[in-house]
């Protein structure tokens, strides 16, 4: 094994145990890494259909420089590269013969291993028209006021109603993705924590989840009103609930993803005390399928 390059591995124990480090190091900026990484060790490797995850960790002088993931089914995610970095992870992977549905990561990253894999590949990348900016909490500053009713924690029994919220923002922001009970487990939406802002009679008008605590870091994802309910305040209460929650369980850093052609949703989380961490950018390429970067 050559003490300076990319070492490539199917054991995800085997690559936290070498990069976990590095990565809690910076959590926000190796959100997508660390979250996927827990997926896998939580729910194996068997659960991601007949081709092993794959997990990649640059050393150089004994350090860890950077860092990739591979999952069958969900694209391709890298920690902050150079242009350096990503040539040499591109000429490797072609030279292996992989294939990339699409690559995400910070948008310098994507744009640089974009190019280096058309150099070495010929496959043509497309930039998506979805832009992503990532957030992390300075100072929580809920809404003043706070509109009537309360944040309610769906407890397990009301997986329907969690199905039913996820679906909803699911067809909102275009994920093609579909949500039953049957496959429930193997969704990205699975391992999440929802809490419902009610008005004062019960009545559920916006939801909000959160992703599990990994490295000190939490990420509040999803954020979904309703369209006819939007304007009333429900969505900066429920995100102001769920980050406060966050924040309670112990989380160091809590970040979010925010579509930058929603100027409403990103004024509201900067009120909320949101700073802008990053820009993140999703390449297809054209050769392979395209699936959703969200966490």
């Amino acid at each position: 094994m050559r003490p300076d390059d990319w070492h490539l591995t199917e054991d995800v124990d085997g690559f936290l145990a070498r990069a976990g480090d590095f990565l809690c190091a910076q959590p926000g900026r190796h959100i997508m890494q660390l979250t996927w990484a827990e997926r896998v060790r939580k729910r194996g490797a068997g659960a991601w259909g007949t081709e092993a995850p794959v997990f990649g960790v640059l050393e150089q002088a004994g350090e860890v420089r950077a860092t990739f993931y591979r999952l069958p089914t969900r694209g391709f995610g890298l920690s902050p590269l150079t242009a350096e970095q990503a040539d040499s992870l591109a000429a490797r992977l072609a030279a292996l013969g992989y294939s990339l549905p699409y690559v995400s990561a910070d948008h310098s990253t994507a744009t640089v291993f974009a190019e280096a894999w058309q150099r070495h590949t010929g496959v043509t990348p497309q930039l998506r028209d979805t832009r992503l900016r990532l957030y992390r909490l300075d100072r929580l500053t809920p809404p003043e006021p706070m509109p009537a009713g309360r944040g309610r924690v769906l407890g397990e029994q009301e997986l329907d109603q969690v199905m039913f919220w996820c679906g909803e923002f699911a067809r909102a922001v275009g994920e093609d993705v579909v949500i039953d009970a049957g496959i429930w487990a193997d969704t990205r939406f699975a391992d999440k924590r929802y809490t419902l802002w009610e008005t004062p009679d019960g009545t559920p008008v916006s939801v909000a989840g959160m992703n599990p605590l990994i490295g000190g870091q939490i990420q509040v994802d999803i954020v979904y009103t309703s369209a006819e309910l939007r304007g009333r305040g429900y969505a900066g209460a429920v995100a102001a609930e769920v980050s406060r929650a966050a924040l309670a369980a112990g989380a160091r850093d809590v970040v979010l993803f925010a579509d930058l052609a929603n100027p409403t949703s990103n004024a509201l989380y900067q009120r909320l005390g949101y700073r802008t961490l990053t820009d993140w950018a999703v390449y297809d390429f054209s050769r392979a399928t395209s699936g959703s970067p969200a966490a």
